[in-house]
């Protein structure tokens, strides 16, 4: 099974930084080159650094679990590149933003 949508709204579970629990936050997702990616304005929310600290996340979309490995992107251009895919056509899409990378694990 293989997300095959170039843009949709999975639910992304980290395993919480401080309490070890699930942590599920539904998000718009990016599906580019074969990896998922997040992204936001600031890395200051819980998804954000839960994913950071365990890197080991799952995403849950249309009765599916998926399990993969997450990382901060460092590259600015690949960063704008996953803002104008997530937002195509809005103002927001110029903003600056940070993201992760998903690499789902092969089942």
């Amino acid at each position: 099974m293989e997300i095959k949508e170039k843009l949709f709204r999975p639910i992304l579970i980290t395993k919480g930084r401080k309490t070890g629990k699930e942590h599920r936050v539904m998000l718009r997702a990016v599906n580019h080159n074969g990896k998922i990616y997040f992204s936001r304005h600031r890395p200051d929310g819980d998804w954000f650094q839960n994913a950071l600290v365990n890197p080991l996340v799952k995403i849950q979309y249309n009765d599916n679990v998926f399990i993969g490995n997450a990382k901060l992107v460092t590259d600015d251009n690949l960063n704008k590149e996953i803002s104008y895919l997530k937002y195509p056509g809005e103002e927001r899409a110029k903003e600056k933003r940070v993201a992760i990378e998903i690499t789902l694990q092969v089942s």
